[in-house]
């Protein structure tokens, strides 16, 4: 991801959007936002390894380096997923991937085991492909809904773009009444996923484009 500055752009987008996930956060008060990270380079750790209330959310830049290894960042989730530390009744965890090139390790092992879940499946599962490189039918398998498709961002500003979209609009989804989750029901169910934004928007000049 150190490609073209992605890594950069990444970490930018990311701090831009913290004052609108706060400001989704207290437009729902009923509903706690709780936010993790991980990172999948050369192995997989958390990069935000507790549960973080949106107010107090701020973000360590992040650093490109090695290859990617999906399914070992996957795992990590997994575990997390499960019930415990999971309780039975909860509102959907919004889950974001983030990706700008091709997995290097057994992701579709990682991807049935997050399925195999039930908060695995019934988590409200979005990707977003960094440039032209990044694997869309990956990004697919982990969606794993025939409706959506891969959000695409293919410089900054559309990278942005797309990362407050999901971190608003898909945010204030899911933490909403409407989507608590019965037993048994899957997002679609109860979550109205909003359009995704236009992908090639805020396009200024071809040096713009990863």
């Amino acid at each position: 991801m150190g490609q073209g500055g992605k890594i950069e752009a990444l970490n930018n987008a990311i701090r831009e959007v913290i004052p609108h996930i706060r400001g989704v956060a207290d437009e729902n008060p009923n509903a706690e936002i709780l936010i993790r990270a991980i990172k999948f380079s050369d192995g997989a750790q958390w990069h935000i390894s507790q549960p973080t209330p949106a107010a107090d959310f701020k973000w360590t830049d992040l650093v490109a380096d090695g290859v990617t290894d999906l399914g070992k960042g996957l795992s990590l989730l997994v575990e997390q997923l499960k019930i415990p530390p999971m309780t039975d009744r909860a509102l959907p965890p919004v889950l974001v991937l983030i990706s700008d090139g091709q997995p290097t390790d057994d992701y579709a092992s990682a991807i049935k085991a997050l399925l195999d879940q039930p908060w695995g499946k019934k988590a409200v599962r979005i990707a977003i492909a960094m440039g032209g490189d990044a694997d869309k039918e990956v990004l697919q398998k982990f969606i794993a809904n025939p409706e959506l498709r891969p959000l695409e961002a293919n410089n900054p500003e559309a990278l942005i773009k797309q990362i407050k979209l999901v971190s608003t609009a898909v945010l204030k989804s899911a933490s909403s009444p409407v989507g608590q989750t019965k037993d048994g029901a899957g997002p679609l169910a109860n979550v109205p996923i909003p359009m995704p934004a236009d992908p090639g928007a805020n396009l200024t000049s071809a040096a713009d484009v990863w």
